[in-house]
């Protein structure tokens, strides 16, 4: 009989064990320290998880204070998360890496965050580079109503102009004739940045100033190449990301402009519904 209530008891707790594992909800997140938080803070904004008070910009797992869904958050690489989307519940993916993945942000997502203006993607430069002719003729086309229009006209609302006064794409104040023959080298990721700055390069060839986009798929060497020297500067990231880069590389990048936010989303992996967190969409 001992023998026997031990085997039941044994089965029991195997059961008991497997059946919390299904129950378990798996959610992939960027494992850099910005887009982590930023991932964090739009479960908590949709009422999966709770941080701690004043985690913020810089939340962790960490920071997770209350769980009521069982969500276990898996720290992935945010380029590999689309990759890693059919092996999770869910993921919170960047709009660049999403599209990059034909995942619509509008469409296919389950959540997607607001316009938070802390994540605006910028165009960052060396500092003391600022005011050189070629920055500010970047600038400005980048700032322009024709990539503003190219940027609603194209991605639907999946990749938002922040520019509140779009200009007709120069600056009064550069000395064109002198940049004539010139080339400006931008570091960019591959959607959204690259394809925005394909309107901006036809702004500049029309003063005959040549704009070379270099598309780079990861969030490390578009930096070390501004900081270097290599390229002139770089279009992919937001500027908390790039404090941090700043802080623990002691890098010296500055923010010159923000062009276009791109809300990032939560989508369904072996989940195609909300039903496993208590939502609907």
């Amino acid at each position: 009989m001992k023998k026997l209530l031990a085997i039941l008891l044994t089965l029991a707790l195997s059961l008991s064990f497997t059946a919390a594992l299904a129950d378990t909800v798996t959610i992939g997140v960027p494992n850099d320290t910005t887009n982590e938080a930023r991932a964090l803070l739009l479960l908590q904004a949709n009422g999966i998880i709770k941080l701690a008070m004043g985690s913020g910009i810089q939340a962790t797992v960490r920071d997770i204070v209350e769980n009521p869904y069982n969500v276990e958050i898996v720290e992935i690489e945010a380029a590999q998360l689309p990759v890693q989307l059919p092996d999770l519940d869910y993921a919170v993916i960047n709009s660049n890496y999403a599209i990059s993945a034909d995942l619509n942000p509008v469409k296919d997502s389950l959540l997607l965050e607001g316009s938070y203006s802390a994540y605006g993607n910028i165009l960052a430069v060396k500092e003391g580079t600022e005011e050189s002719d070629k920055v500010k003729a970047l600038v400005a086309a980048l700032e322009s109503k024709q990539v503003a229009d190219f940027i609603t006209e194209t991605y639907n609302g999946s990749v938002v102009s922040t520019v509140e006064n779009p200009t007709d794409g120069y600056d009064a104040t550069v000395d064109y004739d002198a940049l004539k023959g010139q080339k400006i080298t931008v570091a960019a990721s591959p959607t959204p940045h690259a394809e925005i700055l394909k309107v901006a390069q036809e702004i500049l060839a029309a003063k005959d100033v040549e704009l070379e986009i270099v598309e780079f798929t990861d969030y490390v060497q578009p930096n070390l190449v501004v900081d270097n020297g290599e390229i002139d500067a770089n279009y992919f990231q937001h500027l908390p990301y790039l404090e941090d880069f700043n802080a623990e590389n002691g890098t010296k990048l500055v923010s010159v402009s923000v062009i276009h936010v791109e809300p990032m989303g939560l989508y369904g992996g072996r989940q195609t519904t909300l039903d496993a967190l208590g939502l609907s969409k």
